[in-house]
């Protein structure tokens, strides 16, 4: 085993990723096999014939091996994780992934005796023919345990891609495709066994091609019936043994860890004691203290860091995947993820991001989105000019005048597909590309500046014997990475962005103001919505906290924003034949 582990190290990353390989070749086999079920709405004699492609990729030496070795891989990495999990204390997505694991190989045991390992030992057909048969018309509660047990297998499966692309950029954009394959699929693939079913009930089915008499494909030579259930009940046997080792030895360490406890102290005064071993999370989790962890533990995000106050020297050192999470946050000294420390002595430690208890956190009927990294397009705009304007007038006036230009300012960002942000005075803050590209979050970001400049210039001709000076805005657009979420406290929490980009974005709009225009536009935006601004003068402006100038594009008028729009769309979608 040490050296397996000298050539191969098993680290957590390699585990993980061998479990996600092997999850997503046994989705696989499950997707083309119930694609195949479908044609069994046409008829037996389809779904017959469009199973050479299905076996010709599974029913191979190859095939077979990759596909069995993948079942064990996921089963056993199944149950060690059970193994080294100190706590069943866990949020209900991971504990529902944890059971389906375990029922799955319950349900499917008996599935592949009767298919795979009878017509292997005593050259019976699987055929859809034979098989339908067998599970329809001869042992249709054996039909109804294995639909049960095709649908356990595929939602198992789609919770764990959900888990694995949630984070991805681009997945809210596809998230509505994946859910209506999942929901069609299976339903299709158990309408087609159902309907294979239905047509094979009638007795002179079965004797097509049998003139001599009726003729069942599903009997069993002599014999055939003890040796697979002996073979049935080894198997059984074997899983069910394997899991009891599982418990046994969890058994065995509790007990030789409850003489090695440490123990975890808090600035508010709490402490935990635990076995040596336990992460800080499962410590946390374990004593019921909310303990955020966005990523459910697997050292993917930062939520669950730490900040060490006593006892650090104590502490083993970071493995590569915690420790490169952490230079990628840049983590100071004494910072640590909670999901992936194991204090071998007591220590002291403050979370530094507070979880308050759920129902505390998200109001009722809210949707909560935890902070994730997004690359967006972020526009800020405002009134020049705008105190000036309200000194004269009455506060009531105020209030009308603004809310006639928020709503300009909030229909032209809906309509261009972006999210307000925030209003601040007499300013606003929007959001592009929250579930898009960055090219398409820049030009939605344009289109809405044009909107916005055409917006005010029509209030500007409806209020012109209201206003003594026209309104006149200023605007600044920026793309980059920004942290997205929800954050504030019960009803007025609401999604917004946090980052350097957003920091920038308010700069330009500042520029703007200075230059006496009415939009500057980063570089990065200019190249991304592929407008040609050769024609514009670029500008270099300081931004606080950088040591190189931004480039920057201005905009004397929305109309050269738009005409230039106009060229670059020609340029993306050129004239169809």
């Amino acid at each position: 085993m040490s050296a397996f582990a000298k050539w191969i190290p098993l680290t957590e990353r390699r585990l993980r990723r061998a479990r996600l390989v092997s999850g997503l070749i046994i989705y696989s086999f499950l997707l083309m096999h119930m694609s195949n079920h479908v044609f069994g709405l046409m008829s037996v004699e389809a779904a017959d014939d469009a199973r050479p492609i299905f076996l010709f990729i599974w029913r191979n030496p190859l095939g077979t091996t990759v596909l069995y070795g993948a079942f064990l891989i996921h089963i056993g990495l199944t149950l060690r994780s059970i193994y080294v999990r100190r706590s069943f204390v866990m949020p209900k997505g991971e504990a529902l992934q944890i059971i389906l694991g375990l029922a799955i190989p319950v349900m499917i045991i008996d599935h592949i005796l009767a298919t795979r390992v009878a017509s292997q030992l005593f050259r019976l057909s699987d055929s859809y023919e034979t098989v339908v048969h067998l599970l329809w018309t001869k042992s249709p509660i054996s039909g109804l345990r294995q639909a049960i047990a095709l649908v356990i297998v595929w939602i198992h499966g789609c919770i764990g891609i959900h888990f694995w692309l949630r984070h991805r950029h681009w997945y809210p954009s596809v998230w509505p495709w994946f859910l209506t394959l999942a929901i069609l699929l299976p339903v299709l693939s158990l309408l087609g066994f159902a309907q294979m079913g239905r047509s094979m009930t009638n007795p002179t089915f079965m004797l097509s091609g049998f003139p001599g008499g009726y003729y069942d494909p599903t009997v069993l030579p002599a014999n055939a019936d003890s040796q697979l259930q002996m073979i049935r009940i080894a198997v059984y046997c074997s899983f069910a043994g394997a899991l009891l080792l599982v418990f046994v030895l969890r058994g065995i360490r509790w007990f030789g860890e409850r003489a090695h406890l440490v123990t975890i102290h808090y600035p508010t005064g709490e402490a935990i004691s635990v076995p040596r071993g336990y992460t800080v999370l499962e410590a946390s989790r374990l004593a019921g203290k909310p303990h955020y962890a966005v990523c459910g533990g697997k050292g993917r995000c930062s939520t669950c860091r730490v900040q060490i106050i006593a006892g650090e020297e104590s502490l083993p050192p970071a493995e590569p995947l915690e420790q490169k999470t952490l230079d990628r946050i840049g983590a100071g000294s004494g910072i640590r993820l909670a999901c992936q420390l194991r204090p071998s002595a007591s220590l002291t430690l403050a979370p530094l991001l507070v979880a308050m208890p759920e129902r505390a956190v998200v109001a009722e009927g809210y949707e909560s989105v935890p902070g994730r990294e997004r690359e967006i397009a972020v526009l800020f705009c405002d009134i020049r000019n705008f105190t000036s304007l309200s000194e004269a007038r009455l506060p009531f006036d105020i209030v009308f005048l603004l809310n006639r230009y928020f709503a300009v300012v909030g229909h032209a960002v809906e309509a261009s597909g972006g999210r307000i942000d925030k209003f601040i005075g007499d300013g606003a803050m929007a959001l592009f590309g929250i579930s898009g590209s960055a090219a398409d979050a820049c030009r939605q970001a344009l289109d809405a500046a044009v909107a916005i400049a055409s917006g005010i210039d029509e209030l500007n001709r409806q209020l012109a014997d209201e206003l003594t000076t026209p309104l006149r805005i200023a605007m600044g657009i920026h793309v980059g990475p920004a942290v997205v979420g929800t954050i504030g406290y019960g009803a007025t929490q609401s999604l917004t962005a946090i980052g350097d980009t957003v920091n920038v974005a308010s700069r330009l709009e500042s520029a703007a103001k200075e230059f006496d225009l009415p939009l500057v536009i980063s570089e990065p935006v200019a190249e991304l919505s592929q407008i040609d601004v050769s024609s514009l003068a670029r500008r270099d402006i300081v931004i606080r906290g950088r040591s190189v100038p931004l480039k920057v594009f201005a905009f004397h008028s929305a109309g050269e924003l738009a005409l230039l729009q106009t060229s670059a769309n020609k340029v993306r979608q050129p004239d169809r034949v």
